[in-house]
């Protein structure tokens, strides 16, 4: 009976772990978030992750391919979470930018990661060299700022934007101060500092509105 009790155990001690592909994501993200791509290596997301390289090769291809799935996670539990406060269509203009700014002040200050934006800390340290990775965040970048320009439109349709204003000149500018507000991040600044210069945003709003 013993014998038997103390096969079985042994067996059990020799399964192989179950790849947590959310967790390895999650270790990746803050690899990457920290020290860049270039800066990422295979053997570094390896120690990580805690997974062996022939898995993550298995389920990733290589680094690149890595990368690009730590990017969608990202988009979806962090960019696309903070983006929803834009579109939400019972909000006043003024409100859902305020709203927006305080959720992307908390993400860029969070002790759960590391400072700043994920694509911003990214796409600063990245080598020319690496040119499909390099596109694939400026496409990124677009995309975000579509969604401004897209949540400037609704209100512009809506009246609470004149309609001369010039809706891509104005979204270039808020693209500039969330980047700006990411290196302040990333230089130490707390959320109420990032919230001064969200209040000082929104304080010239009505001249930002103007032709």
């Amino acid at each position: 009976m013993t014998t038997t009790r103390d096969s079985c155990t042994r067996k059990s001690r020799g399964r192989p772990k179950v790849f947590d592909r959310d967790a390895a994501l999650d270790k990746a993200m803050t690899l990457f978030w920290q020290h860049g791509y270039e800066a990422t290596s295979m053997a570094h997301l390896v120690e990580a992750t805690g997974a062996k390289a022939p898995t993550l090769y298995a389920e990733f291809t290589n680094k690149e391919g890595l990368f690009r799935a730590v990017l969608d996670r990202y988009i979806a539990e962090f960019a696309s979470r903070n983006e929803a406060q834009l579109l939400c269509e019972n909000k006043t203009v003024y409100q859902a930018l305020a709203d927006y700014f305080s959720a992307v002040a908390h993400c860029f200050t969070s002790k759960d990661t590391p400072s700043g934006c994920f694509i911003i800390c990214t796409s600063s340290a990245l080598a020319a060299s690496n040119e499909d990775i390099a596109n694939t965040i400026k496409e990124r970048h677009a995309q975000q700022a579509q969604i401004i320009l897209e949540f400037l439109t609704m209100h512009q349709q809506r009246g609470a934007i004149p309609d001369n204003c010039n809706l891509q000149a104005l979204t270039d500018y808020l693209c500039c101060i969330l980047q700006g507000m990411s290196v302040s991040a990333r230089e130490g600044a707390s959320y109420e500092d990032l919230m001064k210069i969200t209040a000082t945003t929104l304080r010239l709003w009505p001249e930002l509105i103007k032709a």
